[in-house]
């Protein structure tokens, strides 16, 4: 069942065109993850999905609702969490809590019964009585989600959710995504992270607003075409400058190291002399199976 439905979606600030005619819908107990560069339009689409900012042309319908007439329907359905910390620095843990439960109509017992589930499942109990602005980042985006899973919402919208937060408390933040998932819910999330494009259930690949690509991980990672080497070693700038100028052979750094790609019909040894030159040897060269973010770079490329 498609929960969330975006068509042809597009929106312009001025001259600049943050989205272009971006399709997709999300499922029932479905984890959908919207990944790209910053200035990919993601932000836009979700400010777009929960009224809070007009699109040009296009259709959203949430639940079955539209969004641009119908929005008093779609609101006790859906929750979001924007990619800034929104909530009051000067309320403590509980005080949020207490005061988004009001905003949705919430009785005093359905309050008292929600708040202790959000505590048991986010481990923020013990932190009810501190001030949010006094929380670590890990648990400010624990509350923030916890706020918007308030009422029970059947949609969730959170837009760069874990940017910013330590490994452990991104892990366990998913960890959670994943027990909502398993309740039936339809989250849609997007993410500059591609380990975090990996535990989704299917993603899509955003680029100057259009969409690239579509697909499970794997099936993604099934698009890239071609060779990929690891080359551990740190690029001097006369390197760069030499890997430029090698005709069919492509190259990005990844870290400690650099991802050299060559097209389907040609292996490095065609290459080795040339990379010699540039200063790789053969023995720091090593084939790999390409990954989302060798996936995504090519796809963009294109």
């Amino acid at each position: 069942m498609n929960v969330v439905e975006v068509e042809r979606l597009s929106k312009s600030y001025g001259s600049l065109k943050a989205v272009d005619g971006l399709s997709f819908v999300a499922d029932k107990g479905e984890i959908l993850a919207l990944v790209g560069p910053d200035g990919a339009g993601k932000t836009s689409t979700f400010r777009a999905i929960c009224g809070l900012i007009t699109y040009d042309s296009g259709s959203i319908h949430i639940g079955g609702h539209d969004v641009a007439n119908k929005f008093g329907k779609i609101k006790p359905i859906m929750g979001y969490m924007p990619q800034s910390f929104s909530l009051y620095q000067d309320l403590s843990v509980e005080e949020n809590l207490l005061f988004y439960a009001g905003l949705f109509g919430l009785s005093r017992k359905a309050i008292e019964e929600k708040k202790n589930v959000l505590y048991e499942f986010s481990g923020l109990g013990q932190f009810r009585s501190r001030r949010a602005g006094a929380l670590s980042g890990g648990m400010k985006q624990k509350l923030a989600l916890s706020c918007a899973l308030v009422h029970d919402p059947q949609v969730l919208l959170l837009d760069e959710p874990t940017t910013g937060v330590d490994p452990l408390s991104r892990r366990q933040f998913w960890d959670i995504l994943k027990s909502l998932r398993a309740g039936s819910s339809s989250i849609v999330i997007s993410t500059p992270y591609m380990d975090e494009v990996g535990l989704a259930d299917r993603a899509i690949f955003v680029y100057q607003g259009r969409k690239l690509a579509e697909g499970a991980p794997g099936e993604l990672i099934g698009m890239f075409r071609g060779n990929v080497y690891r080359a551990n070693l740190n690029p001097t700038p006369e390197m760069k400058t030499k890997l430029d100028s090698i005709g069919g052979l492509h190259w990005r750094r990844f870290g400690s190291s650099i991802h050299i790609y060559t097209s389907p019909d040609m292996t490095i040894d065609h290459y080795l002399v040339t990379l010699r030159d540039a200063g790789i040897e053969q023995s720091a060269i090593t084939r790999i199976e390409p990954c989302l973010e060798d996936a995504f770079i090519q796809l963009m490329g294109r």
